[in-house]
């Protein structure tokens, strides 16, 4: 059977990967975004690749997008299989320096943006009784880096809302899969509000360092749907990490403490 696969902030990065990906498998895949040029290209890309692809106008700040969507989809396709919540932005600085507009502004995107998928679209799925979302969160949601921190609470957020929904959507029939990269190469920095001089640039320096790709990425996540895995975590050392947060405290709060006085002047912190 054909899947049907509905992607926010679909036109670039991890969502353009992701939406490839279903591509090559024949599926058919409407990215929804706010860059309607972009768009359009990675529409075709789709095509090209094997998919049917769609392009819609998409703010994930509004609900009633993602409610037109959802009605739209199901009159296109019958209904839809697969929901990416993956648009999201970076902000960094610390609990002094960031200012609650940021605040605002990374919480309304990332957090109730992955809100206002999951509830625009549940609804349909409970009617279909089979469904699946594709949260995209962030080690970053799990390692908690120092001068991160609108950031890191945005991705604990979703961590947090899907660990919820797995349990309260299960017996509908909803599988909820949550993924957690830690740097690879993607433009999140494009979109990054930071008064930490250079951290763009080193940011893309981690990025580019990084042996994982956004194709990876899309590969795991592609993966861990078809096997109904929960957790996506692509990155063995971060996930090495984290298995030692759980299973060690402290060792990794020492660890994480050493890194913390490093990152911290690195970027001109005071530790």
């Amino acid at each position: 059977m054909t899947q049907r696969v509905f992607i926010t902030g679909g036109a670039s990065g991890l969502g353009r990967a992701i939406a490839l990906r279903y591509a090559k498998e024949g599926a058919k895949v409407c990215i929804g975004d706010i860059n309607p040029e972009q768009g359009a290209l990675v529409e075709q890309e789709l095509n090209r690749a094997g998919g049917e692809g769609y392009y819609v106008d998409c703010d994930v700040r509004r609900l009633t997008d993602l409610e037109k969507i959802c009605e739209d989809l199901t009159n296109k396709w019958g209904g839809i299989d697969i929901v990416v919540n993956n648009a999201g932005v970076a902000s960094a600085g610390s609990i002094e320096d960031t200012t609650m507009a940021d605040w605002e502004w990374i919480l309304d995107i990332n957090v109730l943006g992955v809100v206002r998928g999951c509830k625009a679209f549940t609804p349909q799925f409970k009617k279909q009784g089979t469904g699946a979302f594709v949260n995209v969160a962030s080690m970053a949601g799990l390692m908690l880096a120092p001068l991160m921190d609108s950031y890191n609470v945005s991705k604990a957020g979703v961590i947090a809302l899907s660990e919820t929904l797995s349990q309260e959507l299960r017996d509908s029939g909803i599988h909820v899969a949550c993924v957690c990269p830690a740097f690879f190469q993607t433009n999140l920095t494009s979109s990054m509000r930071s008064d930490i001089p250079g951290i763009q640039q080193n940011v893309n320096k981690l990025m580019k360092r990084s042996t994982i790709t956004a194709e990876d990425v899309a590969d795991d996540v592609y993966q861990a749907v078809e096997k109904g895995d929960f957790w996506v975590l692509p990155h063995a050392k971060e996930r090495r990490m984290w298995m030692l947060k759980r299973h060690a405290p402290k060792a990794f709060d020492f660890l994480m403490h050493m890194e913390m006085k490093r990152w911290m002047k690195k970027m001109g912190g005071t530790a």
